[in-house]
């Protein structure tokens, strides 16, 4: 224990899990006597919940209150009394499919056709009055010619498969519908994939990617050998953190189906994701519970007395700035808005303004290397790291300098062609957008098809 700081306790609440909470404990009471941090981790214990009061747990790594509601409401109570907790309990309960998807268009990640249905059977306590504002019949061939067949029919918040139909016909969309009671629906383009991809997302920024094989019995789910290339995997890492940072989740998977060369993202609602090693694999299973250990470590040591210490997602904060369209997001985890507390002390607050304009400063001067085609969240970083930061820049860089970045990153990046990053860069540097856009088309992974 460090001297004179106060000990952070992480607790996990979880169910029926038995080899991720036990694992994820030991390994961040390990890191912590080794680093000698003011942090421990244990089994969470909930006695007598009081509204407002204070409590023990600095982290709260939520495991199962998702499906029980006495614990959803222990979170949130928790929550507002300074507790951080993984993953945000505010959000996930408004959080849902369909809003998910839409969400997901708008930052430009691409998702299956999808259109919502009201419920077959009426709510209770509701009668035909309650639904006058709704069209009756819906414009079902309108639907079917959007979405398509075959297609599938899912909760438009629910999870884990529960009440989901495989639909070829119209003819299986309406038997199918007459079984889903108060159920609220959504129709969803079914997609023919070559390949597919499970991806863990830990703190909006760490991405593992998994093979998956969805039509697989579950235990030989992460049984596969998809051969793609590492321009798509780029992509997909930069979608993943596109929808993690935008939705504000701490721990979440999200699933990409791949078709004719496009990600397209399945699945990405997950506030307690499976992580035992009995589905997910030894190599998984590690990655999972070192990643967690260390990122809430981080969140302890951050942690501060009395303020809100929850995590929001960038659509929520650029809205509630009010400076922004709700769905445009920037980096988000990279440059966190800086806040103060309403003090008269107007000295702090005017220091807090100029760091603020600064880190704005500083932001717009820097351009999205990832527009480039190939060019992903970490090959980005690169380049930064190395001064290339700006679309003038890089339309400056020979290809040759840039190979040599990539080489000195490792494999994972020196397989990477840059022949036509400056071209890209050229184009995009000089606000030809509609030009760059044309020839990313006739482009694979940033070189010519």
């Amino acid at each position: 224990k460090s001297k004179g700081k106060k000990m952070k306790k992480i607790g996990i609440l979880f169910g029926m899990e038995t080899t991720f909470p036990p694992a994820f404990v030991e390994r961040v009471n390990q890191k912590a006597q080794a680093q000698k941090l003011p942090v421990m981790a244990e089994f969470l214990s909930v006695d007598k919940v009081q509204q407002a009061n204070s409590y023990e747990y600095a982290v709260i790594v939520d495991r199962i209150s998702q499906d029980v509601p006495f614990y959803r409401a222990y979170v949130k109570n928790a929550a507002i009394c300074g507790a951080a907790v993984i993953n945000n309990p505010f959000w996930f309960s408004a959080d849902e499919k369909f809003f998910n998807n839409a969400l997901a268009e708008k930052i430009g990640v691409p998702v299956p056709r999808t259109v919502l249905l009201p419920s077959k059977v009426r709510p209770d306590d509701t009668s035909d009055l309650s639904f006058r504002n709704l069209k009756f019949p819906l414009s079902w061939r309108e639907i079917f010619d959007y979405v398509g067949f075959p297609a599938f029919m899912k909760p438009h918040s629910g999870g884990g498969w529960k009440s989901v139909y495989k639909l070829d016909t119209e003819e299986d969309f309406f038997e199918a519908y007459s079984e889903t009671g108060q159920l609220v629906m959504m129709l969803q383009e079914a997609i023919d994939f070559d390949a597919y991809f499970r991806c863990y997302c830990i703190g909006g920024k760490h991405v593992r990617i998994m093979q998956y094989e969805p039509r697989n019995p579950h235990h030989l789910r992460y049984v596969a050998d998809f051969q793609v290339s590492p321009e798509l995997l780029a992509t997909i890492e930069k979608y993943v953190i596109a929808l993690c940072q935008g939705l504000g989740y701490d721990l979440n998977t999200v699933e990409f189906a791949i078709r004719d060369g496009i990600p397209i993202a399945i699945d990405f609602c997950n506030p307690a994701p499976d992580a035992d090693i009995h589905s997910v694999g030894a190599e998984n299973f590690e990655w999972v519970v070192e990643t967690m250990a260390d990122y809430a470590i981080e969140r302890a040591l951050n942690h501060k007395d009395g303020h809100d210490n929850c995590t929001w997602g960038t659509y929520l904060r650029g809205a509630a700035a009010g400076n922004l369209p709700a769905f445009q997001f920037g980096e988000s985890q990279k440059n966190e808005a800086v806040a103060t507390e309403p003090k008269k002390a107007t000295a702090k607050v005017t220091a807090a303004a100029k760091t603020t304009k600064i880190a704005a400063a500083a932001t717009t001067k820097a351009d999205d290397l990832t527009i480039i085609e190939g060019v992903g969240p970490k090959i980005a970083d690169l380049l930064r790291n190395e001064g290339i930061d700006t679309f003038a820049k890089l339309a400056k860089t020979k290809a040759e300098k840039v190979k040599e970045i990539l080489t000195a990153a490792g494999s994972r990046y020196k397989m990477h062609d840059p022949t036509t990053w400056a071209q890209q860069a050229k184009l995009a540097a000089d606000g030809k957008m509609d030009e760059l856009e044309k020839l990313k088309k006739a482009l694979d992974g940033g070189k010519v098809k």
